[in-house]
């Protein structure tokens, strides 16, 4: 009897793996395998497009952004850069940057020109702003989760609690819009800014939101059993997570569809870029890889 319960688990979790295997046919040729851009890092996070394809990324230990084209490959863009983290662009062309040197949000402007937008919450310093996402009307969402840097001289997380917070265009102070979050790290939002989907990697969780047209958030609904580094979507609605293995790639329903493995032991951050905005770009430990798509990621800035 033990044989046979046996025999029938491991079918099952062979008819599963075949499935989830199938289910990236629409995303993927099958045996598309990740290309190696480079790996001359020592962390790589913040893969984010600008509207001409081009990928951002950050080094974080190396405290550099790096800049890659089709055309030029991989160049530096700047360093110093704040130890930033997470980046995203805005449709006016500035990229934002979680610059958690100081627990802070820059506006770089394409000059490599900087402009500190925040530097705290009710009077404290942020944890330490991971992930950003900006609304096409204006302002951005962000993450502030804390995770201890070598480079901060405390110890204790400055906010009592680590959120999801809304930066208003021009404001000096941010919403928070979360309460009941444990840790929330990647987060993505649709391209008419009317859905937000959060992961919290430390429940293991990844929820969808409804944005209010006063930037609040409402309707929380589970979307999947899975937290995640980094987050992108494409513009059928798939929603792509990361993790050990790579990039774990989710329907809009929240199923999923199965994993495009990148050969690294994590996998941090991910975009959707190019010069066709058909190409998947991971962030991947020491190292960047592409892998290209049947899909297009959704508009970016310029």
């Amino acid at each position: 009897m033990k044989k046979i319960k046996f025999a029938f688990y491991a079918l099952t979790l062979t008819l599963a793996a075949s499935c989830m295997a199938a289910g990236l046919d629409e995303v993927i040729e099958p045996g598309t395998k990740a290309e190696k851009i480079s790996a001359a890092f020592k962390f790589t996070e913040g893969a984010t497009v600008n509207s001409h394809g081009e990928i951002f990324f950050t080094d974080q230990p190396n405290n550099a952004i790096h800049r890659w084209s089709a055309e030029q490959g991989v160049r530096l863009f700047m360093q110093p850069a704040g130890r930033s983290n997470g980046m995203c662009f805005t449709k006016d062309g500035s990229l934002l940057a979680c610059a958690d040197e100081a627990m802070e949000l820059w506006k770089i402007a394409p000059d490599g020109s900087k402009t500190v937008l925040l530097k705290g919450y009710a009077g404290k310093e942020l944890n330490g702003p991971n992930d950003l996402w900006p609304h096409p009307e204006g302002g951005c969402f962000f993450t502030d989760p804390f995770y201890k840097r070598p480079w901060w001289t405390h110890k204790d997380p400055p906010q009592d609690t680590e959120q999801v917070y809304f930066l208003p265009e021009g404001a000096a102070q941010p919403l928070r819009v979360t309460e009941d979050l444990k840790k929330p790290n990647g987060l993505v939002g649709t391209a008419d800014g009317k859905t937000l989907f959060v992961a919290d990697i430390g429940a293991s969780q990844t929820w969808k939101y409804t944005i209010t047209p006063e930037f609040k958030l409402t309707n929380k609904t589970l979307f999947c059993e899975m937290g995640s580094d980094g987050m992108t979507i494409d513009v059928d609605g798939r929603i792509y997570l990361t993790g050990s293995k790579g990039v774990y790639v989710f329907d809009h329903t929240g199923a999923a569809l199965g994993v495009i493995e990148i050969p690294e032991r994590w996998s941090a951050n991910v975009c959707i870029g190019g010069p066709d905005k058909k190409t998947l770009f991971v962030t991947a430990s020491t190292a960047i890889y592409s892998v290209p798509l049947k899909v297009k990621g959704t508009p970016q800035g310029k």
